[in-house]
């Protein structure tokens, strides 16, 4: 019998494990998921009709250069079409990014307590990722310029943080950026950008200046998608905004026909619907401080977020209490695997979701203070 062991890569061999997972939700038909940061209010009219629509040449193949969609993309940003990449997820760019610039010898930074696939694109590669400690569950720059070295070709800060939902201010980023190294591309993640932006102006604070540096030429690359506020997480379509040149040796390295006609065709439709997306970062917001309030009560810490997740600290047994929640019809985020075993994050649901999953979490927390039977 064959050992396949002996026959894969080396990277293949020595990753433990991708995502970690959660039983399948379709276990428990209604089951409320709040652990995957998914948009609770679904896709915009608009995309559902360009979604119908687009199914009826679904015997053709996509457009493999997305061109009405990078063209969009591109006005939207004020950037050239040459410097619009689009992907199947964000994730796909950070794959094509670390297959572009890595390999066995070269590594990657970033901080602790981040967004998993940085990992698993990285050590895909044969490379290895540095990991510096967090300070007050926010990046600790300083620690990740240190860690740079010779060896170093990508920085991943994810802005908001996925999972602690803390969020860099643009002038410590201008800061960050003026001493990175020449041979270092920086990659700003903003999955949450449409939630950031609505939480910076109610707080009065300037969230990103991400485009700027994008215009200007800077080795940067910025992330965007459309799973999260555009609530297309299904059919998995983001891009990657960055220098012409890059952008091309990653177009190189990617799937032919990766995104779908149909994803295609919702992504054009969702950029267009701006109410949509006003109601559902309006929702978030008010519905985060609800959420942030009653798990306050119940006497867990809570990060203040950038994001449409809470990073809540429940004091001890993440998995157990997240295990518990399940039975009672929420599935929500520990994080052990993120080096938090006391902590879970929830994703902001509807009004109804979030009572449902605060009411289980008194239920939970009447139960552990009842006297253990004799």
């Amino acid at each position: 019998m064959i050992r396949f062991f002996d026959l894969v890569s080396k990277p293949a061999r020595d990753m433990a494990g991708r995502f970690p997972t959660l039983p399948p939700a379709a276990a428990q038909p209604h089951l409320i998921k709040l652990d995957s940061n998914e948009n609770p209010f679904g896709p915009s009219p608009r995309a559902i009709e360009a979604m119908q629509s687009a199914l009826a040449t679904a015997n053709s193949y996509p457009d493999d250069d997305c061109t009405e969609l990078r063209r969009k993309l591109a006005a939207h940003h004020a950037v050239p079409m040459e410097q619009v990449l689009v992907t199947a997820g964000s994730t796909e760019m950070l794959s094509l990014l670390c297959q572009t610039m890595l390999a066995p010898g070269l590594n990657a930074v970033t901080s602790e307590r981040s967004f998993v696939v940085y990992g698993m694109a990285v050590h895909a590669t044969g490379a290895q990722l540095i990991q510096t400690p967090m300070r007050d569950d926010v990046f600790d720059l300083d620690a990740i310029l240190a860690a740079i070295n010779p060896d170093t070709r990508i920085v991943f800060l994810a802005n908001p943080n996925n999972p602690t939902g803390t969020m860099l201010d643009p002038a410590t980023i201008d800061n960050f950026l003026a001493k990175v190294p020449g041979h270092v591309v920086v990659v700003l993640d903003e999955a949450y950008y449409d939630f950031a932006m609505h939480f910076a102006a109610l707080r009065k604070i300037e969230y990103s200046r991400s485009l700027e540096y994008v215009q200007r030429g800077a080795s940067v690359i910025v992330l965007r998608t459309f799973s999260k506020a555009h609530g297309l997480a299904g059919l998995r379509v983001g891009y990657g905004l960055g220098p012409s040149e890059l952008l091309a040796y990653c177009a190189r390295m990617r799937n032919t026909f990766s995104v779908s006609s149909v994803a295609q065709a919702a992504a054009v439709a969702a950029l267009d619907d701006h109410n949509h997306v006003a109601r559902v970062v309006s929702s978030n917001t008010s519905q985060g401080q609800f959420l942030t309030e009653g798990l306050s009560e119940l006497g867990h810490r809570v990060v203040p977020t950038a994001a449409n997740f809470l990073y809540c600290d429940v004091g001890k047994g993440a998995s157990a209490l997240a295990a518990r929640l399940r039975s009672e019809g929420v599935s929500v985020r520990p994080l052990n695997a993120w080096g938090a075993p006391n902590c879970i994050r929830v994703t902001i649901g509807t009004p109804e979701q979030n009572q449902f999953f605060l009411t289980a979490m008194r239920k939970i927390s009447g139960l552990s203070q009842r006297p253990t039977p004799r």
